[in-house]
């Protein structure tokens, strides 16, 4: 247990720094961009000790399936809590993007702050775990930095099975963070933490299914087995492609691509009632066999007076 609580020690003090830059944001709406950078910062430090724990702690330190999968559920749960309003996932970024009917460039130009942000948070994270690996403060940690030059990919499945684990993955989550985007964050919160942890159990011995872009980076590109390419290609292309195409079929088009919807008919929105046609049809008859039988009268009427 000493080794579990170094590891919660270390949860803390990650929140906690991600906490205070919540406060920050508060205090300068405008700085979208370090919201960003602090939750993904905060995804991707916690997740790797998560991952330290899934390959080494079973066996280093006596801590079974369940309790890996019990911390994913606390740091997803957490990071949802304290950096709600920033997702810390590229794919959920672009994703709000398409969203909006009307994009103007100073839109685009927050997004790719947002982008350049949490690909920076996650790459100081992997800094800032790496130094606190070396600290090498139980056994799990020591184990851990003697195999920090040869980790191990979480990319377990040839690179087509890969592709469409991220992809289809990428679809469901879209569509059920869509469903619940409306919903209080007392609801959506805890639903999405126990659907990527879900997501993440089931697909553990293909890619893991991380489903952000960002935390891919930081837990698996630097690891040997695949080129920077393929990686990106499961990592990055298949959850965008995925999430565009949760985004087209939730709501039938893609606000910034297709403005046609063509996979749900557009439906007026005030209905006739049942009825009420034929009601119209033979009050228009009769009036119109009324004007026609006082026709003859009224042009004789004007032959007198002419």
């Amino acid at each position: 247990m000493s080794g579990l609580n170094v590891s919660l020690a270390y949860f803390l003090t990650v929140v906690a720094f991600g906490a205070a830059f919540r406060v920050i944001r508060r205090k300068c709406p405008c700085l979208s961009f370090a919201a960003e950078f602090s939750a993904s910062f905060v995804l991707v430090a916690c997740w790797l000790e998560v991952q330290t724990i899934m390959e080494v702690g079973e066996w280093a330190g006596g801590l079974g399936t369940e309790v890996t999968l019990v911390l994913l559920f606390l740091v997803l749960l957490t990071h949802g809590v304290i950096c709600d309003g920033a997702t810390g996932n590229p794919s959920l970024t672009l994703m709000n993007v398409l969203l909006l009917e009307a994009t103007t460039l100073h839109v685009l130009c927050y997004a790719m702050l947002d982008l350049a942000a949490q690909f920076l948070g996650a790459h100081v994270s992997m800094l800032v775990a790496g130094y606190y690996w070396a600290l090498e403060l139980n056994d799990m940690h020591m184990i851990k930095n003697l195999m920090s030059g040869e980790c191990s990919t979480t990319l377990r499945s040839s690179l087509t099975q890969g592709i469409f684990t991220e992809f289809f993955c990428s679809i469901f989550f879209g569509l059920i963070y869509l469903r619940l985007r409306r919903h209080p964050a007392i609801i959506r919160v805890p639903l999405v933490a126990a659907v990527l942890t879900f997501f993440s159990y089931s697909a553990k011995g293909f890619t893991s299914a991380f489903l952000n872009p960002s935390l891919a980076y930081g837990l698996t590109f630097y690891c040997p087995g695949f080129s920077v390419m393929e990686y990106a290609m499961v990592y990055w292309l298949a959850p965008v492609i995925g999430m565009m195409l949760a985004v087209r079929l939730y709501m039938g088009h893609i606000p910034k691509i297709f403005a046609k919807n063509l996979l749900f008919s557009q439906k007026t929105r005030f209905r006739v009632p049942k009825g009420e046609g034929k009601k119209n049809k033979l009050f228009a008859g009769l009036l119109v066999h009324h004007l026609l039988k006082r026709l003859p009268s009224d042009m004789t009427a004007m032959q007198h007076l002419v």
